[in-house]
């Protein structure tokens, strides 16, 4: 990953290479690492997003038609 520093602009670099380490999700890998999850926890927490992805959708559908 290459984030060019212009007219010694170190936040303006600082920021961009922030962007895009969360839109490449590697931000999200480094704060999940940082600590030990058990593997209940993990499955708990799939389990939340998979329903909150549904409900999302599902009212999306819901507008549209």
């Amino acid at each position: 990953m290459r984030v060019d520093v212009r007219n010694n602009n170190i936040e303006q670099a600082l920021r961009v290479l922030k962007k895009k380490l969360m839109k490449d999700g590697r931000l999200k890998e480094l704060k999940e690492r940082s600590h030990y999850v058990k593997p209940s926890e993990l499955k708990r927490e799939a389990k939340k997003r998979g329903i909150a992805n549904y409900k999302k959708n599902k009212k999306k559908l819901e507008q549209q038609a």
